[in-house]
């Protein structure tokens, strides 16, 4: 293994616990409530969601976003807040842990992009330009995914070379 080798796969570890620990950390602030109070995405669905765009004030009842009516709808139904709080917190702690271990690395990456994507269109923040740190944690999921982030020292590596994983080839779309 060559000297460019090397610093290549110590800077896919690096990012792929970078951005674990990015998604790790946010899970575990909402379950510790690290805010002062305990999580809920219903104020962020109502009001975050109205958009911005450069050189724009809202007045009030305004909205830039066309999908802001959607996530508004979702932010003041109770049964249904209860479970994306479940859906986010979860996600996030999963997510994370998943990537800092190299551990189903592509299944991880997918989902952590999913959830930039939906984080991306609901907050429509377009006052700094189209690039938002959610479609860079996007960005950057998907090429984990794509360089199979877990096969460099993760657990990915290691379960790739079980029989159980040799016998179902299917996983590996998930490992890596």
């Amino acid at each position: 293994m060559d000297a460019i080798t090397r610093v290549r796969e110590r800077g896919i570890v690096v990012l792929r616990i970078a951005i674990g620990w990015v998604f790790l950390f946010a899970g575990i602030e909402k379950v510790l409530a690290l805010g002062g109070k305990p999580f809920s995405a219903a104020g962020y669905l109502q009001f975050a969601t109205m958009g911005s765009w450069p050189g724009t004030t809202l007045e009030q009842g305004q909205y830039l976003n066309p999908t802001h009516p959607f996530w508004a709808s979702l932010g003041q139904n109770a049964g249904l807040i209860s479970v994306i709080n479940v859906l986010v917190v979860f996600g996030e702690v999963a997510i994370g842990t998943a990537l800092i271990l190299g551990l189903f690395t592509r299944f991880a990456a997918a989902m952590g992009t999913l959830m930039m994507t939906f984080f991306f269109i609901a907050s429509w923040d377009f006052a700094n330009g189209i690039v938002n740190s959610d479609a860079i944690y996007a960005i950057l999921l998907v090429s984990l995914g794509i360089m199979g982030a877990g096969k460099v020292f993760g657990l990915d590596a290691i379960l790739e070379k079980t029989d159980f994983v040799k016998k179902a080839p299917v996983l590996h779309y998930v490992l890596g």
